[in-house]
């Protein structure tokens, strides 16, 4: 990882369902804390105000603000980093922070070719976003993020209760970072 990018324990990703909480949920998180703006439910000029908006919250409590788009846009939009799957973050990403999204050893593999700077495993456990998706579980997950070449954050299910349960430094979450608990 870059010296002037240390990551960050815990993330917050966006989803539709969690949009109308998250201001307050990121003036909750820690300061320093990571935020995933993906929205893919808005069409383009909401999304940008959205994301330039939440930016504002993040760059006050000193947020990393990652976006699921493409390098040239995160750039532009002024974050820090891009989100997605592994064949996505090699083109053009220098200076920005890569972070890999991975459910298996070949999206792992993925992930190493491409040089990312992080990789979010999942589903740990069962989660909101997709019902009745098979689940890695706290084994499977271990055994998974050892073959990752980089730092492996914890998502799916993820809160922190599971968190402590998984015992993980690293872990984020929708549902369980956008509600109080």
């Amino acid at each position: 990882m870059r010296a002037r990018h240390p990551l960050p324990a815990l993330w917050l990703l966006s989803d539709e369902r969690n949009d109308g909480v998250l201001e307050r949920a990121l003036l909750r998180l820690p300061g320093g804390s990571g935020f995933v703006f993906r929205h893919y439910h808005l069409p383009p000029e909401e999304r940008v105000a959205r994301f330039r908006a939440l930016r504002r919250i993040c760059r006050a409590r000193r947020h990393l603000v990652i976006l699921a788009d493409s390098a040239q846009t995160a750039r532009e939009w002024g974050a820090n980093g891009v989100y997605g799957a592994p064949l996505m973050l090699a083109p053009r990403r220098a200076g920005l922070l890569g972070i890999a999204t991975a459910h298996d050893l070949r999206e792992i593999a993925q992930a190493n070719r491409a040089r990312a700077d992080a990789l979010m495993l999942s589903p740990v456990f069962a989660t909101r976003s997709h019902p009745g998706a098979a689940v890695l579980g706290p084994l499977r997950f271990r055994l998974l993020a050892r073959w990752a070449a980089m730092p492996v954050i914890a998502l799916g299910g993820m809160d922190r209760p599971r968190a402590e349960r998984l015992k993980w430094r690293c872990w984020a979450a929708i549902d369980g970072l956008s509600t109080t608990r």
